[in-house]
Parts: C-alpha cells; structure tokens; sequence
C-alpha cells in the first residue's frame, strides 16, 4: 500500500467517525429541553436589514409579525429608496398596523453592507433587546419566546440558531438545502461541543443592545467580510457566554442558479477560512464520499476500496436520514438522492474556499484580505 492510499484509507475512516459522532451531536442536543421562561419577555427590536426582494418576501416578514410576544418592533433597514423591497415594507405596515413597523434608510459605512445597515437600523432600535435576522429567515409565532430565553442568565451574551432550507424550487437550490440541513447544521454542533461556539450564525441572533455597544457596535465590524463570527468573537471576547437556541429558523431559498449558489457558498467557505484559519483543513473530514472515491480511484478500484466507498455512501446517507428527521427537515429527507453529488460539490467549494480572494455578494466583487476585511474589488 502507498502512502497516498494508506492516508485516504485513515481519513475515510476518520469521517466515518465524524459523521458518526455529528449524528450523536445533533440527537443529544435536539433531546434535550432547554425550554422557554415564560417570565422573561423583555422589550425586543427585531432588526431586518434587506437589499433586493429573496423569495417569498412578504411571507417572510409577515413571520415576524405574527409572534406570540407582547412587546416587540420591526425596524427594517436599507439603503437605497428605491429598493424593490420598500414597497413590501410598506404594505406589511398597512396589513398590521398593530405591530410597530419602522423603515430606516442609511449609507454604507464600510464594504460590508449587512453590518453597515445594521448600524443604522440599531441606533433607532428603542428596546434594549436585539434579535437581528436575514430577510430571507420565516419563523413560528413561538420565534421570539425561544431565542431570547437563554438570555435571562445575565452570563450569556449571545444566543444564534441554526437553519435548514425550504421551498427549493431549483435544483441548485435543493442542494443548498441540503448543504444547510444535513452538512453545515450537523457541523455547527459538532463546532459547538469542541470549541465552545465563539461565534454567531448570521441567520438569527440575539443579544443586549447594551453589550453590542460596549463592542464597539456594527460600525467597528463594518469592513469585515464575516460579519457573523465577528460579532460572536466580541461579545465572547466582553466575557460573556455564546448559546446555540434548539430552535432551527427556516432559509426559503426559493428558485437560485448553480452560479448564486456557487458564489454565495464560495463566500461562505471563504468566511470560515478567514475566520478560523487553523480550523478549516479540518472540515475535510465530512468529505466521506469524495474521500472514499479518492481511494478507489487511486487503488484502481480494488475490491476492499469498493466495499469502502460503498459504506461511506450509506453510511452518509444513513446519518443524513436521520438528521433530516430530527430537524423536521422535509426538503432535505426529499433530496437525499442527490446527497452525493451534495457531497462532491462541498469539496469543491472547499479547495476554491482554500485558494481564491475574491467573493461575489449580491452583485458586488470584493477583495478579502488576511485578516478577514474585504474591500471592493
């Protein structure tokens, strides 16, 4: 046996591990009751900043209006008065004038738009509570009750959530879903269990409007492409305690091209380069498909790297299966068959993560350099 073999032999088995353990991860954590307090309900400021219209747009800032909560306001951010997303804005204020509806236009501070936004729309949030959300995040009426209860204990500073995709309308975009539901949410635990989770998930956060202004508020992560990780890395930094909420928010993705979903998980994975450096070789133990490909090719397909390939397959698709039951996640569980292809794809976007510079975000080219800024391209 050659070197090259006998180290894919040893990493294939590796993730079999990994994914082995993601699944007990995933299992343990979903049992477990963290449960609300029904007592804790302080004032909340959802922030939404939106550039453009994603899929189901009205439905999905609808979600947010309809929460089991007393006390809450919308602020909704963007940049330019003629957003496409201003007219939705305006009529969900019409359709419930019982929810404090507010539209704040500012200018970019920085190359990040999101975090520039952000600044903006936080400083004329007038609850001391933050829940920042993507707009193209839907939510249950139980959303606020449940990502703001771990922060009754005054040691936690930040509580983030998961996500899984749905209405994947598109090829492309049931990959996503899948990459959403059955790789990055299993991977988000399993970071979360080693490393502490010191860092947040853009997806849904929540945090004390006072503690993001101790951390210099959004204004000082305004270059930064991760802008996720940074605001989790400084309230952790303030001393104060990051939670993962068990609620799973839903991603609607809608109709995408592969070139949209190409870019923005080229993005993404260039985020995670960035941001945690000595961290990401590591994340090629949950390539246990291309890994095992990789030995059989290698081996010229001998038998024993067959029946290795042929167990990592199901294996993968065993722990996917399962995952996708536990999450309730249905486009997932629907797509399974295309889990391989998932998979390959994932370790191209990978190695692409690991070479380039450059990202693409709605539209626009930036530079990213070492230390995670980014500046127009």
């Amino acid at each position: 046996m050659t070197v090259p073999e006998e180290l894919l032999w040893w990493l294939t088995a590796a993730s079999w591990v990994y994914w082995l353990f993601a699944l007990w991860s995933v299992r343990s954590f979903f049992r477990t009751s963290r449960g609300c307090h029904p007592d804790f309900t302080p004032s909340i400021s959802i922030l939404k900043p939106v550039r453009g219209l994603d899929a189901g747009a009205y439905d999905n800032f609808a979600s947010f209006c309809e929460q089991d909560y007393d006390d809450f306001e919308i602020v909704f951010g963007v940049a330019d008065p003629r957003d496409p997303a201003v007219p939705v804005i305006e009529r969900l204020q019409a359709n419930h004038p019982e929810v404090k509806i507010r539209l704040v236009f500012g200018e970019a501070l920085g190359s990040n738009r999101k975090a520039s936004l952000l600044h903006h729309i936080a400083s004329k949030a007038q609850n001391p509570m933050l829940v920042i959300s993507d707009s193209d995040m839907r939510v249950t009426p139980d959303y606020l009750r449940r990502v703001v209860a771990p922060l009754a204990d005054e040691d936690v500073g930040l509580v983030t959530c998961t996500y899984r995709g749905e209405e994947a309308l598109s090829l492309p975009a049931k990959l996503e879903a899948l990459h959403m539901g059955v790789t990055f949410l299993p991977s988000a635990l399993v970071g979360g269990r080693f490393l502490g989770l010191p860092f947040a998930l853009g997806a849904s956060v929540a945090l004390r409007k006072a503690d993001l202004e101790r951390m210099g508020g959004f204004a000082a992560i305004a270059d930064y492409l991760a802008d996720d990780y940074q605001l989790g890395a400084r309230i952790y930094g303030l001393g104060l305690k990051v939670r993962l909420s068990d609620y799973v928010i839903v991603n609607v993705i809608g109709r995408t091209t592969l070139q949209d979903e190409w870019q923005r998980e080229i993005r993404w994975a260039r985020c995670s380069r960035v941001s945690r450096p000595l961290e990401y070789p590591g994340i090629l133990l949950m390539f246990t498909t291309p890994l095992a490909s990789a030995l059989a090719v290698l081996t010229g397909f001998a038998p024993s790297a067959q029946q290795v390939l042929g167990a990592s397959m199901v294996l993968r698709w065993f722990v996917a299966y399962w995952i996708s039951g536990i999450t309730n996640d249905k486009t997932s569980r629907r797509c399974l068959a295309w889990l391989p292809v998932r998979d390959f794809l994932s370790f191209l976007v990978w190695v692409a993560g690991a070479l380039g510079k450059r990202v693409t975000w709605r539209g626009e080219e930036f530079v990213l350099g070492h230390d995670g800024r980014m500046r127009p391209a």
